[in-house]
């Protein structure tokens, strides 16, 4: 071990003293009363020592304020190095850096966002495939090379069909787009296979739903079917009062809404009626006048007998 790296280990006496210096700088550089107490120094090398000091400010808990000195050799005034706020030990830290693209969550993309797709995806492979083209789940074709690097490209206006490339003349590019074959990358197996796995899980058999369904979506009259390979597996929902109206469900999925869960009857229809219970037969309210024994009109015989 050299003499240099056993003196650096040492604090320096008059650098290690400087303690009222650092305190100052840093109420300098903070706000008052936010530097703490001195929690201790280091050695950073020969005649350089950087002390700490507490935060107090809010929102930095475990930080501490370093402030380095030193002082030439042969000399006797300390002076400032630099001062910085640095997280100790137990400091409160922001999580770690993750890219955008390991962000991004189903469901994050908003009305008017765009969401690039690598070259290299492993859910895509070449619509087309030739002696030009490139193997599958590998870069896009020579004439698409621009619109590649989707990490720097330049977003500009219009429809995808309008930023496209005109694949150059004579190749197997121009030749699939003559036939109506535009798309340039199509699902892979993985990405097959990606997607079943994710609305297996979403809407497949093992669900709380289906476990608890009296039927199948495979038997159910409200499932629209699909085509491709997924279909042998997957359908569409097209119940309004299932959970799963719209949504790709797997054949195994099952809901309450089956269309054969439970058929009503038709209900009966009452026979006619024995007696017209429809018909109102009106009653008076008050006898008429010539329904008694005896004539509304008085006459001579009928006062002497003392009707009135």
């Amino acid at each position: 071990m050299s003499a240099a790296t056993t003196r650096s280990r040492t604090p320096d006496r008059l650098c290690a003293e400087a303690v009222d210096l650092a305190r100052a700088t840093a109420e300098e550089a903070a706000a008052p009363g936010v530097v703490g107490e001195h929690e201790g120094m280091v050695s950073e090398g020969d005649r350089v020592v950087t002390h700490f000091f507490g935060c107090r400010e809010l929102g930095y808990r475990g930080w501490r304020w370093a402030v380095t000195v030193a002082r030439a050799s042969r000399a006797k005034i300390v002076t400032v190095d630099e001062v910085v706020l640095l997280p100790g030990p137990d400091a409160v830290l922001a999580p770690e850096w993750v890219p955008w693209s390991e962000r991004l969550r189903p469901g994050d993309m908003g009305p008017g966002d765009l969401l690039p797709t690598e070259a290299d995806d492993l859910r895509l492979e070449p619509g087309y495939t030739g002696a030009e083209e490139p193997p599958p789940n590998s870069a896009l074709t020579e004439d698409l090379v621009d619109l590649a690097d989707v990490e720097d490209a330049e977003v500009t206006g219009g429809s995808p069909a309008e930023q496209t490339v005109t694949p150059a003349r004579g190749s197997i590019a121009e030749l699939a787009e003559e036939l109506g074959m535009r798309r340039a990358r199509v699902l892979s197996r993985y990405g097959l296979h990606a997607a079943a796995d994710r609305w297996e899980e979403a809407f497949g058999p093992k669900t709380p739903m289906a476990q608890a369904a009296p039927a199948s979506c495979m038997s159910c009259g409200f499932l629209a079917p699909i085509g491709g390979s997924l279909g042998q597996a997957f359908g569409v929902c097209a119940n309004e009062f299932s959970p799963a109206d719209g949504r790709v469900v797997s054949l195994a999925y099952g809901c309450g809404g089956h269309s054969e869960a439970a058929v009503m009857p038709k209900p009966p229809q009452p026979p006619p009626p024995v007696i017209d219970e429809t018909r109102v037969d009106p009653f008076p309210l008050r006898p008429s006048p010539d329904s008694g024994s005896v004539p509304a009109t008085e006459d001579e015989s009928s006062a002497e007998l003392g009707h009135s």
